[in-house]
Parts: structure tokens; sequence; C-alpha cells
């Protein structure tokens, strides 16, 4: 076949590609941002498997984690086979699949209530942190949180070619509804910026780090989506079903459910400690002596049983 130079008219025809596959507005944007800077890349090269290898290289040795790697060679595969050269698409890395999350980029329960106590005299913030935590909503989601949605307490969502309903907390519904009065909204979307748009990734994304240094936590945790992780992990920890957080968070696959859900190293070690293993670690008896049966206490400790009920896990921001 012969070699193909690669324009801004093949990413415009790329584009109604993406639209009339039904790919969401943020899927298209992120699909073409790479096929641009593959474009870029290229420099009026002709497309071939060397280039695109090439590509995958330079990728790589620029740093970036191979998830990223991984994604951005997603969207150039796709863009090849749209252009009829599939024989120039390139295997993504392999990895091993990650056990636990980076500690410096998990977002605590505590420090959540931190910057929730930081934002308290910033009402919109406030409500923004709150509507995201409880009920884990993509940023891009928030537009649908309109007084008549929230009114009616449940919202309904179209996204990636799916449509579920988000459940509002009562208390949250409440202080939502009540902030609308105050502000004078009657109808349409609840949260928006002073110009009257609904609020982006962009300016929540700066609005929330300005609250870091008030609630000493450090920036590297404070981003909206970790609020989205914060839920699914305080979801999994009340319910244990992976498969109904999926279709809570509107996941089409089960293993990106599972990335929500890895806990920090530090967090596994704990939990392996509460979880006594009675094959490995002894059980002290009266006089501080072993059990040497080896099977410890069948019954659980009755402050552990009271502990549970007296501090009941509650998903953030709800009732």
């Amino acid at each position: 076949m012969e070699d193909k130079m690669l324009s801004q008219e093949d990413l415009k025809a790329f584009r109604a590609h993406l639209l009339r596959e039904e790919k969401s507005p943020a899927t298209v944007e992120k699909y073409l941002r790479d096929a641009e800077r593959f474009c870029v890349f290229a420099r009026g090269k002709p497309v071939t498997k060397e280039l695109a290898l090439e590509f995958k290289r330079v990728l790589q040795e620029e740093g970036y984690a191979v998830r990223s790697v991984n994604s951005m060679l997603a969207v150039l595969n796709s863009l090849l086979e749209f252009l009829g050269r599939s024989e120039c698409k390139v295997k993504k890395l392999r990895c091993q699949r990650q056990i636990y999350c980076a500690e410096e980029k998990e977002l605590t329960r505590e420090e959540y209530l931190r910057l929730l106590a930081a934002a308290a005299r910033q009402e919109q913030m406030y409500l923004l942190l709150q509507t995201i935590c409880a009920t884990g909503i993509r940023v891009s989601e928030l537009k649908h949180f309109t007084v008549e949605a929230v009114t009616q307490g449940d919202i309904s969502v179209r996204c990636k070619n799916k449509i579920r309903v988000i459940l509002v907390p009562g208390k949250l519904r409440q202080q939502l509804l009540d902030y609308a009065a105050r502000r004078g909204i009657t109808q349409g979307t609840i949260l928006v910026t002073r110009g009257g748009k609904p609020l982006d990734r962009s300016n929540i994304w700066a609005r929330m780090k300005h609250l870091c240094q008030a609630a000493e936590v450090s920036p590297s945790k404070v981003y909206p989506h970790n609020l989205r992780k914060l839920f699914a992990q305080t979801f999994y920890g009340m319910e244990k079903d992976i498969a109904k957080l999926a279709d809570v968070l509107g996941h089409s696959s089960i293993e990106t459910t599972r990335i929500y859900i890895m806990t920090t190293g530090t967090e596994h070690c704990r939990k392996r400690g509460v979880v006594r293993s009675a094959r490995l670690l002894p059980v002290v008896c009266q006089a501080g002596q072993s059990d040497p049966s080896g099977q410890g206490s069948q019954s659980e400790p009755e402050d552990h049983q009271t502990g549970r009920f007296l501090l009941p896990e509650v998903v953030p921001g709800s009732e």
C-alpha cells in the first residue's frame, strides 16, 4: 500500500468518525488530543509501522506511566485503523496488574473532611465537594444536577451510550435546593459559574487546590476524580459488591472498577493486622501463653462487635 501523509483533513475526518460512533464529548476530545500529538510527531513523514514504533518508543522515554502510554497507543491504533493502515498498529505495553495504589496520591476520608472544613465558608465549593463524593459522579455529570432533577430525588445521566440513575442522598438534596433558593435559581443546573455556565473540570480543579494549605492536605491528592474514588472505596467497604459498584459508577468493565477500589500498601497491612491469621500468628491466651490448638477464640470480642455498631461506615456527605 502506498505510504500516506497524515494531514489536518484526516484529523477532521477522524473526528467525524468518532461522532458517528457516538463517542462521548470527553472521549472525542481525548482521542483528538492524542491523534494531534501523533500528527505533530510525524511532521509530514509517511505513516508507516516504523513511525508508529518510534512514537511508542518516544512516549516511553518521556516518562509517561504505562497506563498513559497504553491509552495513547489505543488512540493511535484506532486512528491507523480508520486510515486503512491496520498493518501499522502497535502492541500495548505489558505490565503486571497493580495491587496497591500510590499512598501519596490516595485521598483518605479524614483528609476529605478537612477539605470540607476548609471550604465551609465557600458555600458553593462546600456543596460541590459533597455532591461529587456522596454520589460518585463524574465532573462532566454535574450539569445534570438541575433544580428539577434534584427536587425529584433521582437524576438520569446519559454517558458513553449508557443511561444510569443517580440517587441523591436526602440531606444533600435539601442542601442543594436550599442553596438554589437562596441564589434565586428556579430551574436548570444548580452549581454554575457567575456567568450561569455549568462548572467544568478546570475551574473546579483550581478551586480545590486553593483548599490544600488550610486543610493540610497534599496537593497531589486533591483533584475531582479522587472524590469519585473515595466514594467507590467507601461504597465497596459497605457493600462488598463490585458488580453493583460498577453499575453505580457507570463502568462498562469491572476491571476499571477494580482500579478505583485499590488501597495503599499501608492500609492493606492495617487490615491484615486486624484479621489475624491463626496459621501464621500465635493467639495469646491466659498468662500470655499461646493457644496450642492454633485455632484461637471462635467468637469476636464484645468491644469489636460494639464498635461496629457505634462506628457505622457512612458514605461521605450522605445521611
